[in-house]
């Protein structure tokens, strides 16, 4: 990194935002990454702010972005760029005069975009785990050196500035070990209590303590029941609080007795059958012990 470049990246320093509760674990991930130009990746389970990351990235820093959300079908190849055959194919049969440039039929893809960039970017790159395994490892090479070659028209794509690489990933599966090495790592841990308390202060402000008290106890005690099959996560219990808040409930209104194991409005956050139907059962249980 030349000292330019060093410059540029010290001046880049990201930290929670009006709008965005970072641990400080995090911010140094984030930073550490910015420094050393290495894409970060971030891990963790669903729901905890991974995609959220990214974009608030951009915005502390006042970044462009450019999202990239991969699927089970997704190629690496479709990142840099698609070479359109047919278009071209049908375009020669009508006798266009375009068919004669190849470059009219080359596609942009969202590494392409990032690398051409006249500013510095921010590049995510979302659930890269959803892809197939070879997936990551058909990006080693541009992802390390910020350059491809377009095969079609001779053409080097080479980042000029490169872009602030965010990955994420659910866990889905395992990542190979020499993408994992080009990457800075960062596990985000599911918030505890006194953190979860500001990000709903930031997206409730001034919620009655005693109702939020007793919102995330009931909710605590919920992802902690042996056998949950989803664990509810924070986007899930900011819905459910903006429900109790919209049905102006009360702490008192939230107590449970043993014949209702289930949270008020607890679609919010239980997502299937199976985890309603054991809080049943052990409402059921509960019932027989009295």
């Amino acid at each position: 990194m030349n000292r330019t470049r060093q410059a540029q990246a010290n001046t880049m320093k990201f930290s929670s935002t009006d709008t965005y509760i970072a641990t400080a674990d995090l911010s140094v991930a984030v930073n550490a990454a910015v420094t050393l130009e290495r894409p970060l990746l971030v891990k963790g389970e669903p729901g905890t702010g991974k995609t959220e990351l990214a974009r608030q990235i951009a915005d502390s820093l006042g970044l462009p972005m450019i999202e990239w959300h991969i699927k089970s079908t997704t190629r690496a190849q479709q990142g840099l760029y698609e070479y359109d055959a047919v278009s071209r194919l049908r375009d020669s049969q009508l006798g266009e005069e375009k068919v004669h440039d190849v470059a009219n039929y080359i596609r942009k893809g969202k590494l392409w975009q990032a690398f051409e960039a006249t500013q510095k970017t921010v590049l995510l790159i979302d659930e890269i785990d959803k892809a197939d395994i070879e997936f990551p490892n058909d990006l080693l090479q541009e992802l390390d050196k910020m350059e491809f070659h377009v095969y079609e028209t001779g053409q080097v794509v080479r980042a000029d500035i490169r872009p602030i690489v965010i990955i994420t990933s659910n866990n889905e599966k395992e990542l190979p070990d020499a993408f994992l090495r080009r990457c800075f790592f960062h596990y985000i841990r599911f918030p505890d209590m006194d953190t979860m308390r500001k990000i709903v202060e930031v997206h409730h402000p001034g919620i009655k303590d005693a109702l939020l008290t007793t919102a995330l106890t009931q909710f605590y005690e919920l992802r902690e029941t042996s056998g949950l099959k989803k664990k509810p996560s924070t986007s899930e219990v900011l819905d459910w609080l903006k429900l109790l808040l919209a049905e102006d409930l009360s702490a008192e209104d939230l107590k449970r007795d043993g014949a209702n194991a289930l949270p008020k409005l607890h679609g919010a956050l239980l997502k299937n059958e199976q985890d309603v139907h054991l809080f049943e059962r052990l409402a059921f249980m509960a019932r027989g012990q009295r």
